[in-house]
């Protein structure tokens, strides 16, 4: 399909957009009029309401002319005074590429690349053009996988593909918005009547009866069968555009083999699935590790620490099976990107250019004083939230992190443990109920399932138990931890490992064990406690 066929058929669906808001609010109108058939009256006035508030999802969409402005607030600008390096390899590769030179670089914390523009007219006239780069990826990834992901990004700006992909932009956004708004609409319901409903329960139980179980399946429902409609829509939309923007990234690819390398351009596709992967993990991990305790990893390593996780050599084994053994993509109808595997099978198969042989140095030597860098995109990019917490090394933001962690688990417990014994929370008060028969009142008090709450008898004993014996491990840690008797031990090799003093490891588990048995014994567990008041 030509160019001129490709821009009517993006206009055709975008019209077709319009031509859905149209015929709905027809039938609106419609509906209006045959409210008023036999004069006004309060049935007709409560239908007008209801066809004005699902009108005006309709009407917003209708009117964004525009895609959304990309303010580039998403990321920590660099100008070529900053980075010279940096804007003379973007350079480069723009010039390889046919297009011109971003009027901006940002440096972003994500595993990412993108070039976007501000684009008028539905993408006929240029706007202000910004790449955005991802600091993970750079660490990741050599000069030459990087130049191989630029030259991409910038493939999509060598032809007339991108102008009219503005097209299609436009009514995606359009179709987006307008079920975002929907939804929110439906939730906004959702909430009102789940207030509702607890208002009403709290009531029911002061006056001594069951309440009624919170139900907001019905609430928001006319809004979420509207949203349908558009959704229905904007999948066909998808469908329809499917097979050129493949053939887009298909054309992209080509580009930054000619440009970057076959090999080059192969690796940096399968690095990027790696370093996703790895990134993931390590905020998991580590940089937000200490966040529950109100704590950030030292200045510059809160993306810094991912080139620590990536050297570690004893993960070099689990980052080479993510390299040889990439996820299964089930292919999607919609998804305008062909699956990973594809894409490295296609360019493989493409003649050896010989550019396999040179080595490259590090993406991140490209920055001038990279550990400045990092340090000052943490202040450009993370939460004013997550500013203010204290800093940390990394094995007292680890262990503080974890025992955060179980002190959140553990409150539930707390509570239940006070509301039987009248306000004392500590393990040795819990250890003394149980001794006085109260343990499984204790445990009754612990949220539970709508099944766990009809249940009784054993039956609930048996439900209750496993969550018992969750929060009793998290409380007893804490115990020993707070003593110095146990740590968790932070490595950049495996996981946190807790430590726990000598035979601990044997004999705890079967402690807890026994004080969660249908008849609580609570002597193994004191043996292994340290003396403590039940306060």
């Amino acid at each position: 399909m030509g160019v001129f066929l490709r821009a009517l058929r993006a206009l055709v669906l975008l019209a077709g957009f319009y031509l859905l808001c149209f015929v709905v609010l027809g039938v609106f109108a419609g509906i209006g009029a045959a409210a008023y058939w036999r004069g006004v009256n309060p049935l007709a006035l409560k239908v007008t309401v209801v066809l004005a508030l699902l009108a005006f999802p309709v009407v917003r969409g209708m009117l964004l002319f525009r895609t959304p402005k990309d303010d580039g607030e998403d990321g920590m600008p660099v100008s070529e005074a900053q980075q010279p390096r940096l804007w003379a390899a973007v350079r480069e590769v723009a010039g390889a590429a046919g297009t011109r030179m971003p009027d901006e670089i940002l440096l972003t914390g994500d595993v990412n690349a993108a070039v976007t523009e501000n684009a008028r007219m539905l993408g006929l006239l240029p706007g202000r053009r910004r790449l955005y780069l991802g600091t993970p990826l750079m660490t990741g990834l050599d000069e030459a996988q990087l130049r191989a992901v630029l030259a991409h990004e910038f493939g999509h700006y060598g032809h007339a593909d991108t102008r009219l992909s503005a097209i299609t932009a436009r009514g995606r956004h359009a179709i987006a918005r307008t079920v975002n708004a929907f939804t929110e609409k439906a939730e906004q319901q959702a909430e009102k009547e789940r207030a509702r409903q607890e208002k009403a329960a709290a009531k029911a139980l002061r006056k001594g009866r069951k309440p009624k179980e919170i139900d907001t399946s019905g609430a928001g429902r006319t809004y979420r069968w509207m949203g349908k409609l558009f959704i229905a829509y904007g999948l066909f939309a998808l469908r329809a555009t499917r097979s050129d923007a493949r053939r887009q990234e298909l054309a992209a690819d080509r580009l930054a083999v000619h440009i970057a390398g076959r090999d080059a351009t192969a690796s940096a596709l399968r690095e990027t699935a790696v370093l996703a992967a790895a990134h993931d993990f390590y905020l998991r991990g580590y940089a937000t590790c200490g966040a529950p305790a109100g704590l950030l990893p030292p200045y510059g390593q809160f993306y810094g620490g991912l080139a620590r996780l990536l050297a570690e050599p004893a993960r070099q084994e689990e980052l080479d099976k993510l390299r040889h053994d990439l996820p299964a993509e089930e292919p999607s109808p919609y998804d305008a990107h062909p699956p990973t595997g594809e894409r490295i099978r296609l360019i493989a198969a493409l003649p050896d250019d010989g550019r396999g042989r040179f080595p490259a140095g590090p993406a991140l030597a490209l920055l001038h004083e990279p550990e400045r860098v990092l340090a000052e995109l943490e202040a450009a990019t993370l939460t004013q939230e997550a500013l203010h917490m204290r800093r940390a090394d990394w094995p007292e933001l680890v262990h503080l992190g974890i025992r955060a962690g179980h002190e959140a688990d553990a409150e539930p417990l707390r509570h239940a443990v006070a509301r039987v014994t009248g306000g004392h929370t500590g393990l040795h008060a819990l250890l003394d109920a149980a001794d006085r028969g109260a343990l499984w009142q204790i445990a009754d008090g612990l949220p539970k399932s709508r099944t766990a709450e009809r249940a009784s008898g054993r039956a609930a004993r048996e439900f209750l138990r496993p969550a018992l014996l969750d929060s009793l491990s998290s409380l007893v840690l804490l115990e020993l931890v707070d003593a110095r008797m146990a740590w968790w031990e932070m490595s950049w090799a495996e996981s946190a490992r807790l430590r726990l003093p000598d035979g601990y490891d044997t004999w705890l588990q079967p402690a807890l064990e026994a004080l969660v048995a249908d008849v609580p014994d609570t002597a193994p567990l004191r043996r292994l406690l340290p003396h403590a008041s039940p306060a």
